[in-house]
């Protein structure tokens, strides 16, 4: 299964695909400074809460390896800058925060091993690289237990992108669908198109045809109207937050999408790797909503289509943890109350140590 791919460490620096010229245009740049790094994250060259901490991560160790400190004491200092520059770009996906503190965990313990300016350097590049290569094991795993869940043929519909270019592995959802087309299954995608920076349109709907994979585009205001008419089997999203409750947030339009399916009778499933997780709060109210530019409203490929007015552009909702009818994660299927069944699944994850091979299969926990 080939996909593409979102960014990549190189001898060179940090290479990134510009998501924003997609589909019309594939551009990559390679960045050198941790600072277009954080650019490129809150600008939204890379987005996609996966792909947003492995570039965090990233952006960490190419501070580090460019940084001029002459001692570990020094670089303490420079770190303090780094891990703040990155960690203000983009306040509602955690994974930002997740990699963040992984890395500045392995930081200190390079510290309190009085290790040489050079080793500090190139394990946090390999730190970094292990990220990486944890989300693709991740999706993968996501991937397999959630084809489980979709029809063995029919209409199914997602959100947003949740593909390879939001994690830099198969994707969370499109790793499901991926998944389940790799295992025979026959499924044709609904895909609307995610205003107002049509990440749907111009991005899973690219995925999907790159893949060979049958699908439909929709504008958001066809959801309702699929869902009644179109026999739709099943939903898949991704998840840039969830809380301890379950409660979920996800690009905009996902809480309306939940409400139809439920409406409907449609199994609504939520795809999320446990650094998704949020156990920290109780519910999705605490979860912070991004707030971007209007012009993302008002403008269309730089032309504006609508007059010189207020503007409301949040990135996110929250969908309540009663819509959604599983959540997918690397280590098995949670079902409600969530509550239990993802501090349980949290809990497994966390005896098992980053990047080992002897994950245990993943189970439903009820």
């Amino acid at each position: 299964m080939r996909v593409v791919q979102p960014i990549e460490w190189t001898d060179a620096g940090v290479v990134m695909l510009d998501q924003r010229r997609l589909p019309t245009e594939v551009v990559r740049y390679t960045y050198t400074d941790y600072r277009d790094v954080a650019r490129a994250i809150a600008d939204m060259v890379i987005r996609g809460a996966p792909a947003i901490g492995v570039a965090a991560a990233m952006g960490v160790a190419l501070g580090v390896l460019h940084s001029r400190a002459q001692t570990p004491e020094e670089l303490r200092a420079e770190y303090e800058i780094i891990h703040r520059t990155l960690a203000a770009t983009r306040p509602t996906a955690v994974d930002l925060f997740w990699a963040l503190d992984r890395m500045k965990q392995r930081f200190e313990a390079l510290l309190a091993e009085s290790a040489p300016l050079e080793r500090i350097r190139q394990e946090l590049i390999r730190e970094a690289q292990q990220i990486h290569a944890e989300k693709r094991a991740i999706d993968e795993a996501i991937g397999r237990f959630g084809a489980q869940l979709l029809p063995h043929e029919g209409k199914v519909m997602t959100q947003c992108n949740a593909g390879a270019l939001a994690t830099g592995g198969i994707g969370t959802a499109l790793g499901i669908i991926r998944m389940a087309v790799a295992e025979g299954r026959r499924l044709h995608v609904l895909v609307p198109e995610t205003r107002p920076y049509l990440q749907g349109a111009r991005l899973t709907a690219w995925e999907l045809q790159q893949d060979g994979i049958p699908l439909t585009l929709i504008t958001d205001n066809m959801v309702g109207h699929m869902l009644r008419s179109a026999q739709v089997c099943a939903i898949v999203t991704g998840a840039d937050r969830v809380a301890a409750n379950g409660d979920t947030a996800n690009k905009i339009g996902t809480y309306q999408m939940a409400v139809l399916a439920h409406e409907h009778g449609v199994p609504f499933y939520v795809a999320a790797p446990l650094s998704t997780l949020d156990l920290t709060i109780p519910s999705g109210d605490h979860i912070p909503i991004e707030q971007r530019r209007p012009e993302e409203v008002t403008h269309l490929a730089g032309v504006r289509i609508a007059p010189d007015v207020p503007v409301a552009n949040p990135a996110f909702d929250v969908t309540p943890a009663r819509l959604i009818t599983a959540i997918v994660t690397e280590r098995g299927i949670a079902r409600p109350p969530y509550e239990e069944s993802l501090r349980r699944l949290a809990a497994e994850a966390s005896s098992v140590s980053p990047g080992s091979a002897c994950t245990p299969p993943a189970r439903a926990v009820e």
